[in-house]
């Protein structure tokens, strides 16, 4: 009886929904994906911002000008595809006024644009 109890209440703990933690066993293959991919990131949003903060002006200038050799190479650093990119410069045109003054919000609107 007591057997029985055990193994029942092990099964049912293993079968809970998308709380628990799964094998563990898996843990270490599984666990360094979301580290790999917010460390590829990281380095891709680092350069976005070196390049912005070094250029704002210039990347300002281009963005009201529709376009122009700085901004385009924010976009390649942030991964925008060419066939979005009209559309985004669109977009960054009319939110202006939030990257007056502040380089950090065009870098997180690269960063949200890009792939």
């Amino acid at each position: 009886m007591r057997l029985s109890l055990i193994t029942l209440l092990l099964i049912a703990a293993c079968a809970q929904g998308d709380d628990h933690l799964g094998n563990p066993l898996m843990l270490t293959a599984t666990g360094t994906k979301p580290v790999i991919g917010n460390a590829a990131y990281e380095k891709r949003r680092g350069a976005v911002e070196l390049i912005v903060k070094s250029n704002y002006e210039t990347i300002k200038a281009d963005i009201r000008a529709g376009g122009g050799p700085m901004l385009t190479k924010a976009m390649d650093a942030a991964r925008i595809p060419d066939s979005d990119r009209p559309a985004r410069i669109i977009q960054l045109q009319s939110n202006m006024g939030l990257y007056q003054v502040t380089p950090g919000a065009l870098v997180t609107a690269l960063m949200v644009y890009g792939g």
